[in-house]
């Protein structure tokens, strides 16, 4: 809880950290722990994790990028999977900078994205793959422009990536398949149902009154009504018999 100083010898030299780790690794984790106005702790396991975060992600370029294939179209359920968290990771990343600043959960939504790449790799197409390592080196060049570089050169890239346009998200590809339709009972949540966008209101309706978890709740009960927000919720309102 001091203060950081030189004489009380608990300063972390950003000389030694780059040293140690790069200086791509010492900006991860310093924007990954906490917000740019706000003090942080220095861990040396908080370093260390976004130290192989770096090398993952070089990893998975160097490993596909004579993998990469000009046009055609996704053809897997992995491509889909991929395209889609693709673009929700531009839309959240274009969000924050736009307006919040917490490129805490920017770097979090590119973690998660990477996860996803490595989780999908054997059955990513050459389009796709080309796809998501472009952006998303575009995507981590405000944090590790060093790493970006180079990932930019080895994706056979001319031009600093810096001064490449940001990345677009499409808004359908960004788009959930199932909608995540709460359903509440006289205002509480009590269950939760995944249904195709665009459902029909008496469909929701229908999910709601049988749902198993709601049923329960209207023994001895009398529907009032049931108020539908289409790909959002179903509010069952009951009242005593």
């Amino acid at each position: 809880g001091a203060k950081m100083s030189k004489s009380k010898g608990n300063v972390v030299s950003a000389d030694d950290m780059i040293d140690r780790f790069g200086a791509d690794t010492g900006r991860l984790f310093e924007l990954f722990a906490a917000p740019p106005e706000k003090d942080l702790d220095w861990t040396e396991a908080g370093a260390e994790g976004a130290y192989r975060f770096v090398g993952r992600v070089y990893r998975f370029v160097t490993r596909n990028a004579d993998r990469v294939v000009p046009g055609g179209e996704a053809r897997t359920e992995a491509d889909r999977a991929v395209l889609r968290k693709l673009h929700q990771t531009i839309r959240k990343l274009t969000e924050d900078f736009e307006s919040r600043w917490h490129f805490n959960t920017s770097i979090a939504a590119i973690m998660e994205l990477v996860n996803l790449l490595y989780a999908a790799e054997a059955s990513l197409s050459g389009l796709v793959l080309g796809q998501a390592m472009e952006k998303l080196t575009l995507l981590l060049e405000p944090f590790a422009p060093y790493l970006a570089e180079e990932l930019w050169e080895e994706l056979g890239r001319t031009g600093p990536v810096f001064r490449q346009p940001w990345p677009a998200f499409d808004p359908e590809l960004a788009q959930e398949e199932m909608a995540n339709i709460v359903v509440q009972v006289n205002g509480k949540v009590r269950s939760r149902v995944a249904v195709p966008f665009g459902a029909a209101k008496d469909e929701l309706e229908r999910l709601a009154l049988t749902d198993p978890k709601v049923q329960p709740l209207l023994t001895g009960k009398r529907v009032v009504k049931v108020i539908v927000v289409p790909d959002k919720l179903v509010n069952v309102v009951v009242a005593n018999l």
